[in-house]
């Protein structure tokens, strides 16, 4: 059993029958009262995002997750097809059970998969992938200032703010995590 003191980002426990993946989560006290874990979640069945707050005496079951290596092969429509890498068994998850995190994945990347309860439920996708800018706002001669971004389209759709040196061709390196800009890739 696990308190909500023993929370991290991406653990997922048992709640009155549901399961749920912590996103994020803060301890929060007031004066005399008890300590409150106020987490921000993901319903594991469902794939909606919930906020719960939880007394820090509060008793969970932590899920048994395990995680293998698994190949994105491609998607039709809302269902997303993967190779088991062990034994190339092919799986397929609804993109509900993906998240936000379908958004991130091209053709042939390599993801884990992770199963709890013996059961194939989701993927996670590496913290940072590399992207080529389809198309770019152009950046203006004498727009110097620093910190200056602009929109630009990733060759899978992804809508990112980048600095205006960057141009259309030219390959970025995303965080999955927060959908922003790390990086130029030079080759």
């Amino acid at each position: 059993m696990i308190t909500p003191n023993d929370f991290r980002e991406g653990l997922i426990f048992e709640s009155n029958g549901r399961k749920y993946q912590v996103i994020t989560y803060q301890h929060h006290r007031k004066s005399q009262a008890r300590a409150k874990v106020q987490c921000k979640l993901r319903d594991m069945d469902s794939g909606s995002i919930v906020e719960e707050a939880y007394n820090s005496s509060e008793k969970f079951r932590e899920v048994d997750v395990r995680k293998r290596d698994f190949q994105f092969l491609y998607s039709e429509g809302d269902t997303f097809h993967f190779m088991d890498q062990e034994n190339y068994e092919q799986s397929t998850l609804k993109r509900e059970q993906i998240g936000d995190q379908a958004r991130f994945m091209t053709d042939n990347m390599d993801v884990i998969g992770v199963f709890f309860d013996g059961v194939f439920r989701t993927v996670e996708v590496p913290p940072n992938i590399t992207v080529e800018i389809s198309s770019a706002e152009p950046g203006f001669k004498g727009d110097s200032v620093s910190n200056l971004l602009k929109n630009a389209v990733t060759a899978n759709g992804i809508t990112v703010r980048v600095p205006l040196f960057i141009k259309e061709g030219d390959r970025i390196k995303v965080d999955t995590r927060s959908g922003e800009y790390v990086g130029r890739v030079v080759d």
